[in-house]
């Protein structure tokens, strides 16, 4: 194992072991760790067919201790951050629908996404490599039905009338969701999990850094060319961004 391809490779052969609980790569080590329950027979036959060298270095009781401690960190972590993304979310849905702003509109239904992330990852947690993988593929389908939903309301928006957002609103609120998301970011980058429910979080946490910024940009232009184009231009941009999440998330999950 010298690349994470085959890291990957790895993922996908033992995906389906409900025996495997959880891996952990050392790639310059060559080196994989693999929490499992019942023998490592069958699990290293199938490693072996990978044609990557295998061979068994050790296999001992794990600490389960150890592994619970572990499992109880994620959970802490996570309900973190779920709850900071169910907050923002009623605001900036709030806020986009008092303000008419479609770029807050969008970024509160990506909050939406995220908080469901977020929950399902909880469930996640201390199950098998398959049932996480399962996860994050529901998480990236469901990021691109919001995205369909958003492109939908943009193009209504375009050609029918609307009045001007309130760019004061859009950049207040804004610039609050962002301060939150980095502060997400932060506790999900000090886990420093491999695993897929949890990067997809990852995943989902950086976009919205991104999308934060793109409406405050948004609500500086619609206050400096007194339109409400930006607005729209911002919305319809974010559920691009949305969508390849959902995208870089599909791929994770094979």
């Amino acid at each position: 194992m010298d690349c994470p391809s085959e890291e990957q490779l790895i993922r996908m052969k033992l995906q389906n072991f409900n025996a495997v609980k959880s891996l952990e790569f050392d790639i310059p080590d060559r080196r994989v760790t693999i929490y499992h329950d019942g023998e490592a027979e069958s699990i290293l036959l199938a490693l072996e067919t990978l044609n990557l060298n295998t061979t068994l270095i050790s296999t001992v009781e794990a600490d389960t201790m150890v592994k619970r401690e572990g499992n109880s960190n994620q959970r802490r972590l996570l309900w973190a951050v779920l709850t900071i993304n169910l907050v923002f979310f009623g605001v900036e849905i709030l806020s986009g629908i008092l303000s008419n702003s479609m770029g807050l509109v969008a970024d509160s239904l990506d909050m939406l996404a995220d908080s469901i992330v977020y929950a399902l990852a909880l469930f996640a947690v201390g199950g098998t490599v398959a049932r996480k993988n399962e996860i994050a593929r529901f998480a990236g389908y469901f990021q691109i039905i919001l995205a369909v939903i958003g492109f939908i309301e943009v193009i209504r928006r375009f050609l029918g009338f609307e009045r001007m957002p309130d760019f004061k609103t859009m950049i207040i609120v804004s610039t609050l969701a962002l301060m939150a998301n980095i502060l997400c970011l932060y506790l999900l980058q000090r886990e420093r999990s491999k695993e897929s429910h949890m990067q997809a979080s990852m995943i989902f946490t950086s976009n919205d850094v991104v999308v934060n910024s793109g409406v405050i940009v948004a609500g500086l232009l619609v206050n400096w060319l007194n339109s409400s184009l930006p607005d729209l231009i911002v919305g319809a941009t974010v559920f691009v961004v949305v969508t390849r999440g959902a995208y870089t998330i599909l791929r994770l999950a094979k």
